[in-house]
């Protein structure tokens, strides 16, 4: 793009940081399928690619883009969220220590609590709300890498990314932030303290529910950021060529979608907070919510498409309520242009720190008159 001025994140991702082909002058970036790339009469690579499990055409852009929207140094992208989020782990060593949330994406603190067990790494889970808890758990030396939701799934507290940040940094630990759920349309993890961004780029980058990935961001280039990206072609937990194009293609429409998603949300959380059948609506866009000032702060583009609804009641009722939904359709994931709602009990089994009576709502780019009609017969069915 041209260089003269600062352009706004819905800019750069619409036009793909000015994409233009050099070839056909085409506006929309070519797919690259091939898996290797031949080399000349002295036996030198032709350009810069040898092989596709480290690096491929299709990935330079949705990278580049990626970086820039986070205001990192570089990205790179991953066949799932759990690759990207699994070579960031892999840095740490036998006898250090990592930080996370008590309240995250259960498929995580799953796995954090098996490298933990298998490599003897230290593992605290601790309220990220309160920096004085995190503060108590950090161990002087050890600690590496502290992990942190900006909003928890699927509870929604807000986390001070700022202060945790100052936390982590005293003692030289990393801080990964797990923006998934804050995409760089809202929030900015690196300009508050973040060393790392992870997403699921399955979710609201993507957007459309039709390509699985991971991608992570770093501020800087350094020693651990060369670790990871060793990793990545080592492990070869790369994406295929046709899903980071689907990645790039969904980027291109994040703002509208976000500033939808999250305009709906906020209606359907006024509409529901103080109804007879609803005990709580967790949402940090509403003035009531604990996290409110903290959101405001950090997420400058809308408070998002996710909120959870605490049904009056329990595990029952909240079955019957997710169930009885005849528009917002009973699925996993999130992030996408249709309404999605899951009990997230059932989903992450009877460890799981999650109310029974909680349904969690990824909602979408639908009418919200529609969905809050939907969710209004929902409630009365229970």
């Amino acid at each position: 793009m041209p260089e003269s001025k600062q352009y706004a994140p819905s800019t750069i991702a619409a036009q793909a940081l000015h994409f233009t082909d050099s070839t056909t002058g085409g506006v929309v970036p070519p797919i690259h399928p091939s898996t290797t790339f031949v080399r000349d009469e002295n036996y030198e690579l032709v350009g810069k690619y040898g092989y596709s499990r480290e690096q491929n055409p299709t990935y330079d852009q949705v990278e580049a883009v990626l970086a820039h929207l986070e205001g990192g140094a570089e990205a790179q992208v991953y066949a799932s969220g759990l690759a990207a989020a699994g070579a960031v782990f892999e840095t740490v060593n036998a006898g250090q220590h990592i930080v996370a949330p008590d309240m995250m994406y259960y498929g995580l603190k799953e796995w954090l609590v098996r490298i933990s067990e298998k490599r003897s790494i230290g593992l605290d889970f601790v309220d990220m709300t309160r920096p004085d808890a995190v503060r108590e758990k950090i161990r002087p030396g050890a600690t590496v890498l502290v992990w942190v939701e900006p909003i928890a799934n699927p509870t929604w507290e807000v986390t001070d990314l700022a202060a945790i940040a100052e936390i982590a940094h005293k003692d030289n630990a990393l801080l990964a932030a797990d923006c998934t759920c804050t995409p760089p349309v809202t929030t900015k993890a690196l300009e508050q303290g973040a060393d790392l961004v992870f997403h699921s780029t399955t979710k609201y980058l993507n957007g459309h529910s039709d390509a699985v990935g991971g991608a992570l961001i770093t501020c800087e280039a350094n020693s651990v950021w060369e670790e990871i990206k060793h990793l990545r072609h080592k492990l070869g937990a790369v994406p295929g060529p046709f899903e980071a194009w689907l990645l790039l293609r969904g980027l291109r429409t994040l703002s509208i979608r976000y500033e939808r998603a999250s305009e709906n949300a906020l209606r359907i959380a006024r509409h529901f907070e103080g109804h007879p059948k609803v005990e709580s609506v967790l949402y940090p866009g509403l003035e009531s919510h604990p996290g409110h000032a903290i959101a405001c702060k950090q997420m400058t583009g809308g408070f998002g498409g996710m909120l959870s609804l605490c049904v009056t009641g329990g595990k029952d009722e909240a079955l019957r309520f997710a169930t009885g939904l005849r528009l917002i359709l009973p699925a996993t994931s999130l992030g996408g242009v249709e309404s999605l709602a899951e009990h997230r009990k059932t989903i992450e089994g009877p460890d799981s720190l999650v109310p029974e009576n909680l349904v969690r709502f990824s909602i979408g780019i639908e009418s919200a008159d529609d969905l809050i009609d939907d969710l209004e017969h929902a409630l009365q069915r229970i």
